[in-house]
């Protein structure tokens, strides 16, 4: 399941973490697995720059404000943001699948579920840069304006195409979700996304609302874990 969220970011978001990547330090080929190593050509913002928190709490709290992320990819779990540069001779990300595993700065384990990728910079800043996803549905390519959110199964084949001039900007950050299973979560979104546009016809109190809210709350119950 492919979502998009737009504006996760306010325009004046924007501008601070604009601001603090041109500050940042950058550094190569970090944050990746034995093979995703092979494919991976950009920059990320090393665990040691002083910028990377407040870039971090920044991001965290347009995600904690987003109804649609949170029913989309139910989480439980989200790894620190981190945040990515393509640009020049590092200007690529070939097709690999995100690390099933993932440290925790507590020591725990995150299990990735959901990846999604936070656009910092306007389609029309870069050439190329599009975020490539196979799922089950097929090919889809994803160039979003900045602010705007993708998520997709950490499981699907992805890559970054070539930036051929300009600079691409963007956040990245890895979910457990509370329902492990790609379909079952799938249908829940579904089915809250109909709940939601039942409660704005017929109001909270309708019988029928009523219990379908209920059935929604029984699966989650069933599929979840936590």
């Amino acid at each position: 399941m492919i979502v998009t969220i737009d504006n996760v970011l306010t325009s004046e978001e924007l501008v601070a973490i604009r601001s603090q990547l041109q500050q940042a330090q950058w550094a190569q080929k970090i944050s990746a697995g034995p093979q995703a190593r092979l494919a991976k050509n950009n920059r990320q913002i090393p665990e040691d720059d002083p910028h990377l928190n407040d870039l971090r709490v920044m991001v965290m709290r347009a995600l904690n404000r987003s109804q649609t992320l949170m029913t989309a990819a139910l989480p439980l779990k989200v790894m620190p943001p981190n945040f990515n540069c393509y640009t020049g001779d590092t200007n690529a990300y070939g097709p690999h699948t995100d690390s099933t595993l993932r440290p925790l700065p507590d020591g725990s384990y995150l299990r990735t579920d959901v990846s999604a990728t936070l656009f910092l910079s306007e389609p029309g800043d870069y050439g190329g840069g599009e975020l490539s996803i196979e799922d089950t549905y097929g090919h889809q390519t994803v160039k979003l304006p900045a602010g705007s959110l993708v998520l997709y199964p950490s499981g699907s084949i992805h890559q970054v195409t070539p930036v051929t001039h300009g600079e691409r900007f963007a956040c990245y950050m890895f979910m457990q979700s509370l329902v492990k299973d790609t379909e079952c979560r799938r249908h829940l979104y579904e089915m809250d996304l109909s709940l939601i546009a039942l409660r704005q016809q017929h109001g909270e109190a309708d019988a029928d609302l009523v219990r379908l809210t209920g059935l929604y709350n029984n699966l989650l119950r069933r599929w979840s874990e936590c």
